[in-house]
């Protein structure tokens, strides 16, 4: 059927949803009777050069990322699909959003009362912890120096806690990143409140190397288009209603934001 033995996969976005990733990569397996191993990606994948080297057949990768790196090497990654979610705030399309969170406990009530206070995000190359805040504060013209203070924390789940415990007043966060942890830590819920969302955003695809052929990813588009009973229900755990098919194109906006944001450094 193919000269592929093997299938060599990463995943860029939150390690809380590994477990849906890895589902997906062995259904992948055996629906084409090929191995697939994955990995949780380590650094950004714009600084990774397993990617660089093309030595990655899929990848579950942000849109945003994903656009820069199409800029800088094209015709080697091919969006394949992206998860539809079931809450009714996705409207059924393959979307995400970016939930301002802060504690509960605090006085704040709008995103104008972040004002002079501590804010935590997760990667500057992200969408939703980082691009989506740039583009408010640019479209509502707010100063550059908006913030009192801006600390990294390296990822959503640790951004999450910090506001949590104090150590920063408020995150951005991917909505399905923060709805599946407090699925997973129910707890927090009480101690954490939504002031603001941004977005709409183009939900992270799925993408596949080019150099695999149309056969092979024409096997696994359809594959995940109509998944099985037991990848559905990993979906299902994870709140997945279904997988959409979605072109590069779709990714662009993000780039144009990226590009806006050049006007405000929160870093």
């Amino acid at each position: 059927m193919t000269r592929y033995k093997g299938l060599r996969t990463i995943s860029y976005l939150a390690p809380n949803w590994l477990g849906f990733y890895q589902a997906i990569a062995a259904y992948l397996g055996r629906v084409l009777g090929i191995e697939t191993q994955l990995e949780q990606g380590e650094c950004d994948p714009l600084e990774d050069p397993l990617l660089f080297q093309d030595q990655l057949d899929l990848a579950f990768i942000c849109g945003l990322p994903l656009i820069r790196y199409s800029q800088i090497v094209s015709n080697q990654l091919q969006t394949l699909v992206a998860p539809v979610l079931q809450s009714s705030r996705y409207g059924n399309c393959p979307i995400y959003y970016a939930d301002v969170i802060v504690n509960a406990d605090s006085n704040i009530k709008k995103f104008a009362d972040l004002l002079g206070k501590t804010f935590c995000y997760n990667d500057p190359g992200s969408n939703s912890g980082y691009n989506l805040l740039c583009h408010r504060l640019i479209q509502e013209q707010y100063p550059h120096n908006f913030f009192g203070k801006t600390i990294k924390s390296g990822f959503h789940q640790r951004s999450i806690r910090w506001v949590v415990e104090g150590l920063a007043d408020c995150a951005a966060i991917d909505s399905v990143v923060l709805e599946q942890e407090l699925n997973d830590f129910p707890e927090l819920s009480k101690h954490l409140r939504v002031v603001e969302v941004l977005g709409p955003s183009p939900m992270p695809p799925l993408v596949v190397a080019q150099r695999l052929g149309i056969s092979l990813i024409q096997q696994m588009q359809l594959a995940l288009l109509q998944p099985d009973a037991e990848l559905q229900r990993v979906m299902e755990k994870f709140g997945v209603r279904r997988f959409a098919a979605v072109k590069l194109e779709n990714y662009q906006i993000l780039n144009k934001i990226y590009h806006d944001r050049s006007f405000v450094n929160l870093s």
